[in-house]
């Protein structure tokens, strides 16, 4: 049995955990021998809907292996997250077909990928063609919606698709949002210049999420009808949102929670390829890209114009607290348990019963993210050390 002492995220009480195998057993209120703040936090564990990438090395690569899955997913143990969304971003069929048969292979090869991955998250190539909103989405294998195209990337996945991000003004769109609706997977709105009639359309069809609301559209548009207002103001839609500091600022993460809610936001670092990597610059076939030594990931001549995200769910949590001044526990509960309600996974919670997935972790004004002092996954301890009371 492995024994855990904290301070209970949501309100600070001192509590002692005990697990057993991959469930906890027991929560009881306890109390350290010194000051209480010496003692960290303990929370769920994160889930991550967007994960591209990491160390050099990204899901959407035409080589990507069952090894190199492998050594993308565990990295993530050391900021707090535990399931994770792989996502695949546009490509040619070949090059989807080759990452979601590595990821199969992968999960297939170790226990515990399986477990950390709890769906793919498929990101184009169904999405709008013109420059802003495409991103830096290779515009060569953009394409309109295809089902039967989808269905067979489903079937090498081994149904390990369970996000699709799409723009709503895409040839067959709306059909193929009935379908994967119907079929169990959850569909979002994304790199889209579509309409406000359009949106409405796509969420009439199922869609249920806006992916990094914010971002991936026009930089110039309409000042009241646009892809961005209609998508904030529909309640049907939950909104994810990158606040890792450089996607959106302050102002814009206040505005967009204060209307959403905490209730209906996800925080998202969707990391590329890069994150992991130091300060330099980097080329793949998206393009040349640099890491600034802000950590910002921009397109490599420029500090303007972004090319992902560096940073992970770490810093995108302490920054939620800190720019919308939410609670730790809406900060927390937007990284684990509105994107497990949203895929319809088992939401974590520090009571009896629930699955041991869970991060100790301290919180300072003065630290730009969550220093992580241990991580558990499934009951085992995956990263750091545990308090020893």
């Amino acid at each position: 049995m492995l024994s855990l002492f904290a301070r209970h995220y949501a309100n600070g009480e001192p509590i002692r955990i005990d697990l057993q195998d991959d469930r906890i057993l027991r929560v009881s209120p306890a109390w350290p021998n010194g000051s209480i703040h010496d003692w960290p936090y303990v929370s769920p564990a994160f889930l991550d809907l967007q994960i591209n990438g990491f160390g050099g090395t990204w899901f959407s690569d035409d080589e990507l292996s069952a090894e190199r899955v492998l050594k993308i997913l565990q990295p993530h143990y050391q900021f707090g997250v535990t399931r994770i969304c792989p996502t695949l971003i546009t490509n040619s069929y070949e090059g989807l077909a080759n990452g979601f048969a590595a990821i199969r292979e992968a999960c297939e090869q170790a226990a515990w990928a399986n477990r950390m991955v709890c769906g793919c998250h498929l990101e184009g190539p169904y999405i709008s063609s013109e420059d802003g909103p495409r991103g830096a989405h290779p515009r060569q294998h953009v394409r309109a919606a295809d089902w039967n195209e989808f269905q067979r990337l489903q079937e090498i996945s081994g149904q390990r698709i369970k996000l699709v991000t799409l723009a709503p003004e895409v040839d067959n769109a709306i059909d193929f949002i009935k379908k994967c609706v119907a079929s169990g997977v959850v569909i979002a709105i994304g790199h889209s210049a579509a309409t406000p009639e359009q949106v409405r359309a796509a969420v009439d069809a199922g869609a249920r999420l806006s992916t990094h609301l914010g971002n991936g559209a026009h930089a110039m548009m309409h000042r009241h009808k646009n892809v961005i207002y209609e998508q904030l103001a529909d309640p049907r839609l939950f909104a994810s949102l990158i606040v890792d500091g450089h996607h959106l600022p302050p102002n814009l993460v206040r505005i967009f929670l204060r209307v959403k809610t905490p209730q209906r936001t996800i925080l998202t670092c969707d990391a590329a390829g890069w994150a992991g990597c130091p300060p330099g610059v980097y080329e793949s076939k998206l393009g040349r890209s640099e890491i600034l030594p802000s950590g910002k990931l921009v397109v490599a001549g420029q500090h303007e114009m972004l090319a992902g995200s560096a940073q992970e769910l770490d810093t995108c949590v302490a920054n939620a607290v800190d720019f919308a001044q939410v609670t730790l526990k809406e900060a927390v509960d937007m990284a684990s348990m509105n994107p497990a309600r949203l895929l319809d996974q088992e939401v974590v919670r520090l009571r009896r019963g629930s699955r041991a997935d869970l991060i100790l972790f301290h919180l300072s004004p003065q630290d730009p993210k969550l220093k992580v002092e241990a991580t558990i996954a499934d009951g085992e301890l995956k990263y750091g050390e545990l308090l020893s009371r």
